[in-house]
Order: structure tokens, then sequence, then C-alpha cells
């Protein structure tokens, strides 16, 4: 075990509350996660603590805490200006929708133990000592690299559902195997993913594609499992849709997007947002191409796909209960990503337009992924690159040189004319045509003699 994740600030806030809790006269242990990262040399992101004292006892230990689920035994306690869950050991009753019990009953903890999903997070770690306490074989199942279910795998997920997903992402970003039994569980029990809530199954969906080290096997694994067709059955379309080898000699549609997704780079893009932006956009960009394919003359088509695919992507982003602006931010980038193709055509207000979006530094790393997993030819992307650096020492737009006013005191009725002439002076200003206000309006003076 790294001695540094067991004395850093966060575990010494974790440390204290076991101190204080035994000082007491109660047991107390860190539990779960926390316990098979340190054991695995990774950085916790949490500690967790349990213990036999009930709520009551904690709260009284620690008068600031807070009870966040009294009847399970969970209590909030700050230390140092962190919160962590301080949980009294317990047994879980029977499970009443597939994901919470319908009661629970104070226990020890071996049985604490024997609740919990997976071996390898239902070890316990004494700070004081240095001691793991493991009851159902968790760190021989790290040692093996195995994702094994605590007892009955079909108990495990006919408990709680969500399990399942969880185990896939467990295997994906520690790059385990799922043990056979576990495995054969999950397959039989997929259907009943469907039952839990689309936040959770989001949730679980997002951070298996965010921090895979291969996010495009970790879907392979949802497909295997029959989880994918539960939860995205489009993306489970893609399998089997042929494309134009001249342009797509890696295969399918599936293939060729199960390779952009294990080439994303997790650290590239910034902020968490925005990486699901991206990680949805390379998922989900390709989807409209099954329901568009025509076996034209010369080749496969996907007329209009990149916009029929943005139309499925705002349907299965609402389904999994995106925020507004998410979904608005993953449409765009899916419907836009064929305009690409025609960046050195593009007018210079056109090509600035597009560089400037909120949205251009994940359709740009899109259309990376998209050229190294298919044709391979990345002349639009240099292109773009070079174009955005030079842009850099700009200003992201300039300020308009004409406005409304200003075409309304030349004549021009207020309506949708307005609207038309202010794009066209702005898109003619970003193309070079004037630099100052009296040239705008001359140049405006011209155009209007014109029409």
């Amino acid at each position: 075990m790294n001695d540094s994740n067991t004395n850093s600030t966060l575990a010494e806030g974790a440390r204290a509350i076991v101190l204080e809790l035994r000082k007491s006269g109660f047991q107390a242990l860190f539990a779960g996660g926390c316990v098979r990262d340190m054991i695995l040399g990774r950085e916790p992101k949490d500690f967790d603590v349990v213990t036999d004292a009930l709520p009551e006892k904690v709260l009284k230990i620690f008068p600031r805490a807070v009870a966040v689920g009294k009847a399970f035994g969970v209590v909030r306690v700050e230390m140092n200006g962190v919160c962590y869950e301080v949980a009294t050991y317990r047994m879980d009753g029977a499970y009443r929708d597939g994901r919470h019990p319908q009661s629970v009953t104070f226990a020890d903890e071996r049985s604490d133990a024997e609740r919990r999903d997976f071996t390898i997070n239902a070890m316990f770690f004494d700070p004081v000592e240095g001691k793991i306490h493991d009851h159902v074989g968790g760190r021989e199942d790290l040692d093996k690299k195995l994702i094994r279910a605590v007892g009955n795998p079909d108990r495990r997920f006919q408990d709680d559902h969500l399990r399942m997903l969880r185990a896939v992402r467990f295997a994906a970003v520690l790059n385990f195997a799922i043990e056979p039994q576990t495995a054969d569980s999950i397959k039989r029990h997929a259907p009943f993913i469907s039952r839990i809530s689309a936040e959770r199954i989001q949730q679980e969906l997002s951070r298996i594609l965010l921090e895979s080290a291969r996010p495009g096997d970790a879907v392979e694994i949802l497909s295997a499992f029959g989880l994918l067709k539960e939860i995205l059955p489009e993306v489970e379309g893609m399998r089997g849709q042929e494309q134009p080898p001249q342009f797509h000699p890696e295969g399918d549609v599936w293939t060729h997007t199960i390779m952009m997704l294990n080439a994303m780079q997790k650290p590239s893009l910034s902020p968490a947002a925005h990486r699901a932006w991206l990680a949805y956009a390379v998922l989900l960009h390709d989807v409209g191409k099954p329901a568009t394919a025509v076996k034209a003359p010369d080749r496969i088509r996907f007329n209009r796909h990149a916009a029929f695919g943005a139309g499925m992507a705002e349907a299965i982003l609402r389904r999994l209960r995106f925020p507004s602006a998410d979904i608005k931010a993953v449409c765009h980038i899916i419907g836009n990503h064929m305009r690409f193709m025609d960046v050195r055509r593009m007018r210079k207000s056109t090509l600035r337009r597009l560089i400037t979006a909120a949205t251009f530094p994940e359709e740009l790393e899109l259309h990376r992924l998209d050229c190294e997993a298919s044709h391979g030819d990345m002349q639009n992307y240099v292109f773009l690159s070079n174009y955005r650096k030079e842009l850099k020492s700009e200003p992201v737009l300039p300020r308009p040189l004409i406005n409304g006013d200003d075409i309304i005191a030349l004549g021009v009725s207020s309506g949708p004319r307005v609207g038309r002439l202010k794009k066209t002076a702005f898109d003619a200003q970003l193309e070079g045509k004037f630099d100052s206000r009296e040239a705008a309006l001359q140049w405006l003076k011209n155009e209007l003699g014109k029409r």
C-alpha cells in the first residue's frame, strides 16, 4: 500500500474521525473504494468510514454532523473543511425497486462486507494499525485483476440493477476482467437495467466514457453483456452498417466509432462538461447513418446523416436527462461535423465564425479522431489548426462597425431585412472589406444603391 495515500490531507481527516470514534469506545475503519485505491496505489477521491456506533452516537461525538441517511445509518461529518460519510455497519433487507433496500438492520463488520457489491470494494482498512480487513477475498481478486460480485451474483444484481453498469465501469477503468459467473449473471439480468432511472444510467455511462482508458472497449463490453441494446439501442444499431471502403477502410460504422472512442485523449480538453460533449459527440456522431444509408450507383451514401443524427442525438440525450445546454452543444457538434470537408473553400467570415464558436475545440478534436479512424487525410485538420493559431493574437470577434440603427437611418424599414443586412455587413467586416466606421457606412450606402 502506498504510504502517500494514507498520509494525504484527505486521508488524515478520515483518520481523525476514526481516532475520535475509537476514543469514545467504538470500532471504526476506512471502507470501500478508498481501500481498493490505496492498495492499487491510486489516489482515492474520497474516504468513507464504517463504525459500530449507531447514528445517534456518531451525532453526539460530532455535534456539527448531519444525518443524511439516518435510517440507513449514514452521517456526514466535516473534518478540516472536508465532508466524510460515516456509516454504521449494516445488513440490507429486501430491495423494493432494484435499487434501494426497504429496510436495514445494524450489524457487524463481516455482515457489512457481505452486503456490498464487488469483492474489491468490500474491504476495510485500519489506519491506526495499518491492517487490511478482508472477509470476502477482495485482496486476492485485486491481485488477479478480477471484478467479482460478493456472494451470489444473481442476488447482487437483483437487489441493485445499477451494479451491472458499475461492474463494467470498474473493469474498464481498472483494466480488470469480469469474473465469469459475475459476467453470466449480468447477461441474464441485463433487461432489468431499464428499471433504473435515466439520471443514474447517464451518470454511470458518462463515467464509463470519461474515466476508461479505452472507452470503446467498454462500449464493446456493454454490448456483449446485452446492456447497450437496453440503454442505447440506436448505438447498437450501428453494428454491421457498411461504409464505402475508399473512405472507411477500417470497416463498418460500429468499428469506426469504437476506434474513435479508444483514441480519445482524456487530458486533452477541459472542463469536464466539455470532455463529456466530445465523448457523446464521438459516440453519436454517425448514429444517423443506418437510417440514411442508400446504395447509390457509385457507392453507399448517407445523405444528410449529420443533421439526421443530430436529431437522433437530441432524443437520446433528452431520454438520458442531460441538461439542455449540454444537449445543444453535443447536437451542434454532431450536426456540424461534415462541414469540415469544406473548410479550405469557406469564405473568411464563415471560417472565422466556425473557429470562434464555443464548441470549436471539441469539433476540431472530433474531426481529428474521425479522420484518423478512417481515411487518414489530415489536410483539413492541419489547415484549421494553423488558421486557429493565426487568430489567437486577434480578438475572438471584433465589435460590429454597423448596427441596426445605422441601417434604418439609411431608409430601410425595420424588419427581417435589417437583420439580414447586419449579418452581411458583419461578414464583410470580417473579410476585411473595411476597417473603420466611416468606410463601413460608405460600403453600406453602396450596397443599398445596388439593391
